[in-house]
């Protein structure tokens, strides 16, 4: 219960990794708003399972990274809840698989908003309240593909990028305050988002460079962030951490 009355943000929760990061951290014993999408009556009941599994808060928040206006709003729905923010994920994210020459502009900017500047619009506003505390911790989730420059993925890659050197420089301009930032790069990871966008094929050949010959979890990601918004972590700042089992 290391995580107990800590109250934290994390996007996306309500599959996939996003998920996954919610469990963990609500095991653990934090208080979360979870930011998703669309609020289903099944999320509402997960949520509320959690909760009475693990003692802890779950304010459902939603929040439409397409959309400034949602973002806007999230924020000051999170910040007008009164409570001090102790840790941010920023897990939301799509995927986009095409040629480059074959790839709209729109589609850049469509996916930058998501990947990008909207994730930036939502820690612009959450950021004075984790400043109160002088003691936080902000985790991006970028990909490998940030750094491997994937064949197809020229506009995800990129997007990717953005965010894991957004990461840094936030890192250096909130040490002052006590504020850690880090991002974390997964490789192949089983979700609905890999499966819709790899083929069995290109997955079989990923594997067999792969020195623990399988491709990572949700919870493989979750446990690292776990530890991220940790005061395990205390000392650790402006890190990209790949999590891709030794990809070679």
């Amino acid at each position: 219960m290391y995580h107990k009355d800590l109250y934290g943000v994390i996007t996306g929760c309500n599959r996939g990794i996003g998920l996954s990061i919610l469990k963990t951290m609500s095991e653990s014993g934090a208080n979360i708003f979870a930011c998703v999408r669309n609020v289903s009556q099944d999320f509402i009941n997960l949520t509320k399972k959690i909760e009475i599994e693990n003692n802890n808060k779950i304010e459902i928040i939603e929040l439409d990274l397409k959309d400034e206006t949602s973002v806007r709003k999230a924020v000051s729905n999170i910040n007008n809840l009164n409570k001090e923010i102790n840790f941010l994920v920023n897990n939301s994210g799509i995927i986009h698989n095409k040629l480059f020459q074959m790839t709209k502009i729109e589609e850049f900017y469509e996916v930058f908003k998501i990947n990008f500047f909207n994730q930036v619009l939502l820690t612009q506003g959450l950021i004075r309240n984790l400043i109160k505390k002088k003691n936080g911790s902000i985790v991006f989730l970028s990909s490998s593909a940030a750094k491997d420059g994937n064949f197809g993925r020229s506009v995800y890659s990129s997007s990717k990028s953005a965010i894991s050197s957004f990461a840094k420089v936030l890192s250096r301009e909130l040490g002052q305050y006590g504020i850690r930032v880090n991002s974390i790069s997964p490789g192949l990871t089983d979700t609905e988002m890999m499966t819709n966008s790899t083929s069995i094929e290109y997955l079989n050949d990923i594997i067999k460079n792969i020195p623990l010959k399988r491709i990572g979890v949700p919870v493989d990601i979750s446990n690292l962030v776990s530890f991220l918004v940790s005061d395990n972590s205390k000392y650790i700042t402006g890190q990209d951490f790949r999590i891709d089992g030794g990809l070679v």
